[in-house]
């Protein structure tokens, strides 16, 4: 466990994010963005959006990190953990995730440039995803679809 941790109630901080998917040549891929600071690879993300229900600020959060729309499920299929990096500590955050079915790839968006997307077929991308609970959700994917 890092230093400086202060593990708040699994309640108080939650986030929502989006499993953009499609599916070519009869095989579901999945769509990883980059995070801003640490690069690393991730599903869009971010935290509830007052007046949105879960999956529409997931939904938006696909067009914003990833420059993605499409069809959203209403319910999650899991939810994973991992530790929010802050300034003077760590937070733990649970992250509530719903497949979006991509239709549609746009030219441009929010925060193009700041972050690389890639399409991988399942397996690699629960490979280049940290955390292992993450990782299974994505290998699920294919049972929701």
């Amino acid at each position: 466990m890092p230093k400086n941790v202060e593990k708040l109630s699994k309640s108080a901080l939650c986030q929502v994010a989006a499993l953009p998917f499609r599916i070519r040549e009869g095989r579901v891929e999945v769509l990883l963005v980059t995070s801003r600071e640490t690069r690393r690879w991730l599903i869009p993300k971010g935290w509830p959006m007052k007046g949105k229900k879960p999956y529409k600020a997931a939904a938006q959060e696909a067009v914003e990190e990833a420059g993605v729309k499409g069809a959203i499920q209403r319910k999650p299929i899991g939810s994973y953990e991992y530790w929010k990096r802050r300034t003077e500590h760590f937070d733990l955050c649970r992250v509530d995730v719903y497949p979006l079915a991509v239709s549609k790839q746009l030219k441009s968006w929010r925060e193009k440039g700041q972050r690389e997307a890639q399409w991988f077929e399942v397996e690699d991308a629960a490979y280049q995803v940290l955390e292992p609970a993450l990782a299974e959700l994505i290998r699920g994917l294919p049972a929701h679809v």
